[in-house]
């Protein structure tokens, strides 16, 4: 499903623990690529459905293993680089827009299954700071996962909001 515009809808997802350190995934065969769980939505779905199947697709994670913690109000939006756009499908995709999630994992570190889908996402994953996805992700999304950290970012206990660093850190 794409917009009129060229954006397919899509919902983001960013885990945390207990220590507000971030759930960072690697793509299968990705050649080393991470990203936060992702995914589109489904004509007919509400961001926060889609956001609890891709949950359990990518991770493994059920709702009641989550807590949501918040969301981003508005379609934050990323364009994909010319080398990614195929102009021979109609219609074309541009990039994404997406909603994003704030989750805070309540289950066991034991129910993030990387393996729950027949076409898993993702092959290794591992926690790391809350701002370092920022400068480790592909640089295309790195805009739009600013705006999400940022927007996000409120949401997390007072006492343990992560300092904004310069340069991420795992």
């Amino acid at each position: 499903m794409i917009d009129k515009d060229g954006f397919r809808p899509n919902v983001g997802i960013v885990i945390c623990n207990e220590e507000d350190q971030v759930l960072w995934g690697r793509r299968v065969n990705g050649r080393d690529s991470w990203q936060f769980p992702q995914g589109g939505i489904h004509r007919g779905e509400t961001p926060e459905v889609a956001m609890y199947r891709e949950l359990e697709e990518e991770v493994g994670l059920k709702p009641d293993m989550v807590k949501v913690l918040g969301r981003t109000q508005s379609w934050l939006h990323y364009r994909l680089p010319k080398r990614f756009i195929r102009p021979s499908e109609d219609p074309v995709c541009i990039g994404q827009k997406q909603v994003w999630f704030l989750l805070r994992l309540t289950g066991a570190e034991s129910d993030i299954r990387l393996d729950a889908d027949d076409t898993p996402e993702f092959d290794h994953w591992r926690w790391v700071t809350y701002w370092y996805p920022i400068s480790a992700v592909v640089d295309f999304k790195q805009a739009v996962y600013r705006q999400a950290l940022t927007q996000l970012a409120g949401r997390l206990s007072p006492q343990r909001k992560p300092a904004r660093r310069r340069r991420g850190g795992r």
